[in-house]
């Protein structure tokens, strides 16, 4: 079965050139041109991708992420020709999981899709699982990538999923920063600290606002985080 992305891009002639290349590449493809009728898109497709553009009509492209966000853990591709938005993207804080730069190569735009689908997909229930823990009140569901602490939901991103992952598989194992990157970010990206740093920071506030007198994901000075439950 093909996978499905929503295309959402007010730029025709944009549009129709990319939808070709995903086709091209057997995507099944659905464009939308207005903001407004993104979600109603969304709910009748349940794409597995959403391609979406910044600066769109009725409704724009930040506010349309974070609602689909708030509705599921799909990837999210944000696409943007406003360089006063790159610092904001970079750090992925709206909740999508990449994004490009306006003007791109349409065949560049392709191989991110797939990149970060194979990314999205890796998380499965086939594999590995949390090492047990009775006592944990962390848990991971990797067939949604949602995240409950004691039961309470934590509306993780997917980025913010796979890097909480990554940590709690290993509890009180050091990793630096790159080693994070390059678990989360397995397309070997270039990105800085400060977006590994913007994720903890999200990371934390999320866990304290569900169990505001636990610490479970701590700084190493110089070297980078763990994640370690209480006693």
């Amino acid at each position: 079965m093909n996978n499905k992305v929503l295309l959402v891009e007010d730029e025709e002639s944009l549009a129709e050139v990319m939808q070709a290349f995903l086709q091209r590449d057997s995507f099944d493809v659905e464009w939308v041109a207005d903001g407004g009728a993104v979600l109603a898109a969304f709910e009748r497709l349940a794409p597995d991708l959403v391609l979406l553009d910044l600066m769109l009509p009725s409704v724009d492209g930040l506010t349309l992420c974070r609602e689909i966000r708030a509705r599921s853990q799909v990837p999210i591709i944000m696409v943007t020709a406003r360089i006063d938005e790159i610092d904001r993207l970079l750090g992925l804080e709206i909740g999508a999981d990449d994004y490009i730069c306006k003007p791109y190569s349409p065949r560049e735009v392709v191989a991110r899709c797939k990149a970060v689908l194979r990314r999205y997909q890796a998380m499965s229930p086939l594999a590995q699982a949390l090492p047990d823990n009775a006592n944990s009140p962390l848990t991971l569901d990797q067939a949604t990538l949602d995240g409950y602490w004691s039961g309470q939901a934590l509306a993780l991103t997917a980025v913010e999923f796979r890097l909480l992952y990554t940590m709690a598989q290993e509890p009180r194992r050091i990793f630096s920063r790159e080693q994070l990157m390059s678990n989360i970010y397995n397309d070997h990206r270039v990105v800085n600290d400060r977006t590994i740093d913007s994720h903890i920071t999200k990371l934390r506030r999320k866990l304290a606002a569900v169990d505001s007198e636990q610490e479970v994901i701590r700084s190493v000075y110089g070297v980078g985080y763990k994640f370690e439950l209480p006693l």
